[in-house]
């Protein structure tokens, strides 16, 4: 298991990077910005980065620059700066590939109750996150966890990411994180995707990025183990989520307030 949970600062830690790989020079450069952000504020850091988005609203979206050649730049970044990596898959076939390229596999959440998909990442042995599905209950993730510790991984995380509400909008039900929490597993904040607006007439994805350090700020406050934030030199032209990113230069002021109310209530 990688640990995450007690470091010294205390701090929470922290899964960011772009949503998709999108060219191994980009993602170098966003690593090694938030590496330094990171290292001077004494966050654990997971670097983020599917190798391959398969949920696109659109055929003519976007997927990736290839599974090998992406997870094989997840792999430099982890090589070159010391951090731990994490990739979606989706599925039971693609849990070995990845695993020999990332630390840490993550469930989609419109796939956290494939059995099959669940089974297959927790054989790997990585630790596995789980994100929580739109449609489900906080408390409904257990089985998904079971589903992995079943197996035989112990190494889970769980990731809150938002609620269906309506047909384009989600809203987080900060309840949850505690009471997911009670399963024993840390438990994420997926601050980026909480605030998607999917199933746009366009068959573009919207987002309010305005509303990032709320949500942020939010989920410190009751004490949540990681957050979780896509970013990117300029969201304007990312691939992939550019709606609901964050710029990576507003990253450090938002990660110094959030460590310090992380400081304020221990």
């Amino acid at each position: 298991m990688i640990e995450l949970k007690n470091n010294p600062a205390g701090n929470f830690f922290l899964l960011a990077g772009p949503c998709v790989i999108e060219g191994e020079e980009m993602a170098m450069r966003i690593a090694e910005r938030v590496v330094k952000i990171t290292e001077a504020l004494q966050i654990p850091y997971v670097f983020k980065g599917s190798y391959r988005k398969a949920n696109r609203s659109r055929l003519d979206s976007f997927t990736g620059i290839g599974d090998e050649k992406a997870l094989k730049v997840l792999q430099k970044v982890r090589d070159t700066f010391g951090v731990p990596t994490v990739t979606d898959i989706h599925s039971a076939e693609e849990a070995e590939m990845a695993a020999e390229y990332v630390d840490i596999l993550q469930i989609p959440a419109f796939l956290c109750r494939q059995t099959d998909l669940l089974v297959a990442a927790a054989k790997t042995g990585k630790t596995i996150n789980i994100k929580k599905g739109q449609f489900l209950s906080p408390l409904a993730m257990q089985f998904a966890a079971d589903k992995v510790v079943e197996t035989g991984n112990k190494n889970v995380m769980l990731t809150e990411r938002g609620t269906t509400f309506g047909y384009q909008d989600l809203v987080v039900d900060y309840r949850g994180i505690p009471e997911m929490q009670t399963f024993g597993y840390p438990v994420i904040l997926d601050v980026t995707h909480s605030l998607q607006q999917p199933n746009q007439t366009s068959g573009v994805t919207g987002g309010m990025p305005q509303l990032i350090e709320t949500i942020a700020k939010a989920g410190i406050s009751v004490g949540v183990d990681g957050i979780f934030i896509e970013t990117h030199e300029n969201p304007a032209v990312a691939k992939s989520d550019g709606a609901n990113m964050l710029k990576l230069d507003l990253l450090e002021g938002l990660l110094t307030k959030l460590v310090r109310i992380r400081k304020a209530i221990k």
